[in-house]
């Protein structure tokens, strides 16, 4: 398993752009609670599944399973 950040470089500042504006908080949710607090509780839940692959909610981060 290998996290990186999204290869796109314009969603990765528009997005990086969201979470210094929130104070941390995952941009695309409206609830600022820890568990939209990036990198949140829905990727980190994914992250646990041997069987997940893709981008986070925000798509800042990717699971790879290699």
């Amino acid at each position: 398993m290998k996290i990186t950040e999204n290869p796109d470089k314009e969603i990765v500042k528009i997005v990086r752009e969201g979470l210094r504006e929130s104070g941390g908080y995952c941009p695309c949710r409206r609830e600022r609670t820890p568990d939209t607090k990036c990198m949140c509780k829905e990727f980190r839940e994914q992250i646990k599944d041997p069987e997940f692959e893709g981008f986070c909610h925000c798509m800042l981060y990717y699971k790879s399973l290699n």
